[in-house]
């Protein structure tokens, strides 16, 4: 097993572990379509529903889990949640990603 200190980036802040548990979130199909739909810009659950369709009970799920991942946030607009990429999710995902000089 991996020692969860082994890769620290000093940009970041990122253990194995952290960037272990990012990936898996973001590695679910549904979520990855959410995030691509996100990167886009801002969008409500009904517009979300035309990339990923799923069940409205499902989708709000996965966007639960990005959310305590801190991937998205939401915004209240009456009865409508507005959601867009979180500040520093593009960063945090791609210093998760392993490089080469992170190999030992």
């Amino acid at each position: 097993m991996v020692a969860s200190t082994v890769a620290e980036s000093a940009a970041v802040g990122v253990t194995v572990d952290d960037a272990v548990a990012l990936l898996s979130t973001v590695a679910d199909p549904v979520r990855w379509i959410v995030l691509k739909r996100l990167a886009d810009g801002e969008a409500c659950v009904c517009e979300l529903r035309k990339s990923a369709p799923v069940p409205g009970n499902l989708l709000s799920y996965h966007l639960k889990v990005l959310r305590r991942a801190g991937l998205v946030t939401a915004t209240r607009r009456g009865r409508w949640m507005d959601y867009r990429l979180a500040p520093g999710a593009r960063a945090r995902l791609a210093v998760a990603l392993p490089t080469a000089d992170a190999v030992p």
